[in-house]
C-alpha cells in the first residue's frame, strides 16, 4: 500500500471539498483511472492511475493529445485518494490547487507490464478503456536535471486504431464533464446537472420535414411571416418517454452528432413533442463551415425551433402555423435566451423590407411562411426561401488532379440533377482544409470509377479528371452562374452528409441568381464576395469583410480617427500586395480624408475611418490589413501612444520575444509608464504605452530611442537597437523607430496578409506567458474576445514628461 501523507498535509478539510485521505484495498479485476480538467493557476489535466489504493496522479499541461508524434509534459504529483476520482467542483481560491475541477474521463486501465517495476524503470504501458482515451497510451519519465525535485513525464498516444492526427482534437472535442455533462463556467457557478422533466407519452416518430421553395423576392401581404434563414443542419428534435432522439432531414438518427443538445431538450416541461428547426454553430451564429468544425471539435451548438408538429400526443400539423407557433412558444417560452435551444424569431414587416434587413445585418436570407397554412412534407409553395448570399448544394462526380505536394486534388466537379439527368455545374478549387483534403480524398478512392457520370457534354476544363460515382453532397458559395449554368469562383463550404445526391437540384438557383457577385455586409456594398483572398486559410473576400463588420466596435477605439495605410491585396496573398497610405480614386465614402503636412512642406490626403462602413469599404477595395499613426486626427501633432516593436533574428524562438517583452515591461514600470502586449500575428510583440497627450513626436521619439539603448546597454548579448542585420543576429531588434511623425504600426485586431490569415491581438501578460507562438490568433477565435474587455484599456495612460525623463536617466545609470 503507497502513502497518501502528503496528499492529507497540503489541505485544510475544513475548507476544501475534497475528500479526505483514504487507503483502499483491491476493489475487484478492474483499475480505474480518471481525468480531470483543472483550472487552478494554470489550466492542466490530472491523470490518475489506481494502483495499490491510491491514485498515481501526473498534471498533462496542455492535456493528452491521441497524436503518437506528441509527447505531452506530465509533472508527477502527489498521490490522491481512489475517492478523488469522483470529484467535480470547485476548490476554494485559496486552498492548494485552488480552482474549478472538472471530471473529464474516467474508466477502467490495464497494464501491459508489473507498474512497480515500470514506475522504477520509467516507462509505463498500458491500455485505457474511458469514454474518451482509448488504446494504447504510454508515459515516460525524463531525465532529471541536477538538483531538479519534480518529476517530469511524457504522456504519449501508441499507434493504433484510435489515434489521431491533430494534436489537440482530442481536448477541443470535449469540453464538458463526463458524468454530469457540465461546462467548467457551470461547474464553478455550481450550476446542477439538466434534470430530464417526466415524459409520459410515446416518443414521436419521424416524419418528412417541409422544405421551401426558392424565389428571387420574398412574397408580399399580411398573410406571412418572415424568419431568418439559417446556415446549418436541419433538425426533427422528437421528445417523449425512452428520452430525446434528434434526426436529420432525411430521418437519419444523430443524436450522436449534436449530443451537447440532449440534456436540454431532456429538460423541456411537456409529456412529448416533435419539433422542427435548424443546428447551428456556436451561441447564436456561425455559417455552415463554422458548423462542420464544431461537430468536429465538440464546441457548443444552437437549436432554434421554428415548427412544433406534436405536442404531448397530439398531432398538430393539420393546424395553421399561427397556432403552432403559439404552442412552440408557449414549451419554449421560459428557456434563457442565450440558451442552447431558441425560439427562431418572426421578423416584423413586409417581406422585402424583412429581407433588406436581414441581408444589411450579415444574413443568410429569409424564409416566408403563410400564417394559415398545415404543415406538408415535401417541398410546397406555403413556404418560400430568398437569399442574401448565393450558396447551393452540389453533387460532386469527379475531382482534377493537383500538382501540389500534399494536395490530393486541385479541384472538386460538380454538378446536379435536372429531370433525372447529372447536369454539369463546374468547379470549386478553394475553402478546403488539410482535414477537408483527407477526408474528402479518402471518400473520392472509394467511388471511383472509369467513365464520366454525366448525361452531356462537358466542356475542356474536366480533361484529364478523375471519375466518381455521384453520392457525395457538399455545399459551396458562388459569385454567380453563368449563361451556360456554370458557378462562379466556388468556395467550398462542407459537406451535406443529411443530403441525398439524387435529391440535389440547382435549377432555382441557376434561374434566379443575378451579375455581379455583390453582397450587402454592414451596410456597405461588397462585390466578389466569393474571390479567394487566403487560399490556405478558405477565406474569401466577402470573409474578410465580415470579419472586419464584427470586430469594427472595438478596433474602431483604437484605429478610428487616426491617419492609417491600408495593404491592399485585390486579387488575394498570392498575387501582388501594396500599401497605400494617399487616398485614391475609387474609394467609398465612408474611407475619409484629411490634409497632413509632410517633411517636405507639401500637404498630402491621409485616410482615417471613423465607423465600421469605413473599415468595410476598405475591405471592398481590398485592403487586409490596417496600419495606424501614434496620434489620432484631432490633434495629429500629440501622440497618444508609445510603441516598442520586438522584431526576433531567424534564429530565436518565440519564448525569447516574451522574455524580451516582460524586460521592456520592467524598465517601462521603473520610469513609471504602464504597458500592454500584443502579438502580432507576424512574428514578434508590440508593447504598448498608452501616452497622454502632453509632449510631441520629438520628444517621444528620442524618449523611446533612450529607452531602447538603456535596454541594450543592459543586456548586449540579447538586445539590439539598430537595424542592421549584422548587429541583430541572434538578439531582438527593440524597435523604436515605430514613434517617428508618419510612422505605423500594425492596428490592434487586424488580419495580416500573410498564409493562415493570423490577426494582431492584444493579450493580458498573464496571457503572453502561456502562448507559444505570435500567430496563433485567427478569424474563429475573436468572437469570445469580444465579449470581454480588451487588455489595452488595463494600462494606465501616462505622459512623457520631465519627472519620465528624469526616472529614464537614473534607471539608465543604475
Amino acid at each position: 500500500m503507497r502513502s497518501l501523507e502528503t496528499y492529507e498535509k497540503k489541505r485544510d478539510f475544513d475548507v476544501t471539498p475534497e475528500p479526505r485521505a483514504e487507503l483502499i484495498g483491491a476493489g475487484g479485476d478492474r483499475l480505474c483511472f480518471v481525468v480531470q480538467k483543472h483550472d487552478a493557476s494554470r489550466l492542466h489535466f490530472d491523470f490518475r492511475l489506481e494502483w495499490n489504493g491510491v491514485l498515481l496522479s501526473w498534471a498533462v499541461t496542455k492535456g493528452p493529445s491521441a497524436n503518437p508524434s506528441e509527447k505531452r509534459l506530465s509533472v508527477r504529483t502527489e498521490d490522491h485518494p481512489v475517492s478523488y476520482g469522483g470529484f467535480e467542483g470547485t476548490i476554494p481560491k485559496d486552498e492548494y490547487g485552488g480552482g474549478t475541477v472538472m471530471l473529464w474521463d474516467d474508466g477502467w486501465w490495464e497494464p501491459l507490464h508489473d507498474p512497480e517495476e515500470g514506475l522504477k524503470a520509467g516507462k509505463l504501458h498500458f491500455r485505457l478503456h474511458g469514454a474518451r482515451m482509448k488504446g494504447g497510451w504510454a508515459l515516460i519519465r525524463m531525465r532529471g536535471k541536477s538538483g531538479e525535485e519534480r518529476e517530469n513525464w511524457l504522456l504519449i498516444k501508441e499507434r493504433d486504431e484510435f489515434a489521431g492526427r491533430s494534436d489537440d482534437a482530442l481536448v477541443n472535442k470535449h469540453k464538458t464533464s463526463v458524468t454530469t455533462g457540465r461546462g467548467m463556467r457551470a461547474i464553478a457557478q455550481d450550476h446542477a446537472p439538466a434534470r430530464p422533466a417526466e415524459h409520459a407519452k410515446p416518443l414521436p416518430r419521424f416524419r418528412a420535414v417541409q422544405l421551401a421553395t426558392l424565389k428571387d423576392a420574398p412574397p408580399e401581404g399580411d398573410a406571412w411571416q418572415h424568419e431568418p434563414k439559417f446556415d446549418g443542419y436541419r433538425c426533427l428534435m422528437a421528445i417523449g418517454k425512452g428520452g430525446v432522439r434528434l434526426y436529420s432531414r432525411n430521418g437519419k438518427d444523430w443524436s450522436d452528432r449534436f449530443g451537447v443538445l440532449c440534456a436540454p431538450a431532456a429538460a423541456l416541461d411537456c409529456a412529448a413533442a416533435l419539433i422542427d428547426g435548424e443546428v447551428i454553430a456556436g451561441r447564436g451564429g456561425g455559417d455552415f463551415s463554422t458548423l462542420q468544425k464544431a461537430l468536429k471539435a465538440g464546441d457548443p451548438l444552437t437549436f432554434y425551433a421554428f415548427d412544433c408538429l406534436a405536442l404531448d400526443g397530439d398531432n398538430l400539423t393539420d393546424e395553421p402555423l399561427s397556432d403552432r407557433r403559439k404552442a412552440l412558444e408557449a414549451l419554449f417560452g421560459g428557456l434563457p435566451p442565450r440558451g442552447p435551444l431558441r425560439l427562431s424569431p418572426v421578423i416584423e414587416g413586409d417581406g422585402a423590407a424583412a429581407l433588406d434587413a436581414m441581408c444589411e445585418a450579415g444574413g443568410e436570407g429569409i424564409v416566408s411562411k403563410r400564417i394559415d397554412a398545415p404543415y406538408r412534407g415535401g417541398r410546397g409553395t406555403s413556404w418560400i426561401k430568398s437569399k442574401c448570399v448565393r450558396r447551393a448544394e452540389f453533387v460532386v462526380a469527379g475531382w482534377s488532379p493537383s500538382d501540389k505536394k500534399g494536395r490530393p486534388f486541385s479541384s472538386l466537379i460538380l454538378g446536379s440533377y435536372e429531370g433525372g439527368d447529372l447536369v454539369y455545374r463546374g468547379r470549386v478549387g478553394s475553402g478546403f482544409d488539410e482535414d477537408d483534403f483527407d477526408a474528402l480524398h479518402a471518400a473520392l478512392k472509394r467511388l471511383a470509377r472509369k467513365t464520366t457520370p454525366f448525361d452531356g457534354d462537358l466542356p475542356s476544363e474536366t480533361k484529364g479528371a478523375h471519375w466518381v460515382t455521384p453520392r457525395l453532397v457538399v455545399e459551396a458559395d458562388y459569385t454567380e452562374f453563368t449563361s451556360e449554368g456554370r458557378i462562379r469562383h466556388g468556395v467550398y463550404r462542407g459537406l451535406r452528409e443529411d443530403k441525398e445526391a439524387r435529391d440535389v437540384s440547382a435549377k432555382a438557383e441557376a434561374e434566379t441568381d443575378t451579375e455581379g457577385g455583390e453582397q450587402w455586409i454592414g451596410g456597405v456594398r461588397v462585390s466578389s464576395t466569393g474571390r479567394t483572398v487566403y487560399p490556405d486559410a478558405g477565406l474569401s473576400k466577402g470573409d474578410v469583410a465580415d470579419y472586419y463588420a464584427t470586430v469594427a466596435d472595438r478596433m474602431l477605439e483604437h484605429s478610428g480617427d487616426r491617419p492609417l495605410s491600408l495593404l491592399r491585396c485585390p486579387a488575394g496573398i498570392e498575387d501582388e500586395c501594396f500599401f497605400q497610405k494617399h487616398a485614391g480614386k475609387g474609394f467609398p465614402d465612408d474611407v475619409k480624408t484629411m490634409p497632413i503636412e509632410e517633411k517636405d512642406g507639401e500637404t498630402a490626403d491621409y485616410m482615417y475611418v471613423s465607423s465600421a462602413a469605413g473599415l468595410i469599404g476598405a475591405a471592398q477595395m481590398g485592403t487586409l490589413e490596417f496600419h495606424i499613426w501614434g496620434a489620432a486626427r484631432d490633434r495629429i501633432e500629440r501622440p497618444d501612444r508609445m510603441v516598442f516593436d520586438l522584431d526576433p533574428d531567424e534564429g530565436l524562438g518565440f519564448s525569447d520575444v516574451v522574455a524580451a517583452a516582460q524586460d521592456v515591461r520592467e524598465g517601462l514600470s521603473a520610469v513609471g509608464l504602464d504597458c500592454a502586449p500584443m502579438v502580432t500575428g507576424g512574428k514578434g510583440i508590440h508593447v504598448i504605452v498608452p501616452l497622454r497627450r502632453i509632449a510631441g513626436w520629438e520628444p517621444v521619439k528620442n524618449f523611446s530611442r533612450a529607452f531602447a539603448q538603456s535596454l541594450v546597454d543592459r543586456h548586449p548579448d540579447r538586445y539590439t537597437a539598430t537595424m542592421s542585420k549584422s548587429k541583430r543576429k541572434g538578439r531582438v531588434f527593440i524597435d523604436w523607430l515605430r514613434n517617428e511623425r508618419g510612422a505605423t504600426a500594425i492596428a490592434p485586431y487586424s488580419l495580416r496578409a500573410r498564409p493562415g490569415a493570423a490577426i494582431a491581438v492584444p493579450v493580458t501578460w498573464d496571457e503572453l506567458g502561456k502562448l507559444d507562438r505570435p500567430d496563433g490568433f485567427h478569424v474563429g477565435d475573436i468572437g469570445d474576445r469580444l465579449s470581454r474587455p480588451c487588455p489595452l484599456d488595463r494600462a494606465e495612460v501616462s505622459g512623457v514628461g520631465s519627472g519620465v525623463v528624469e526616472k529614464l536617466e537614473d534607471w539608465s545609470k543604475s
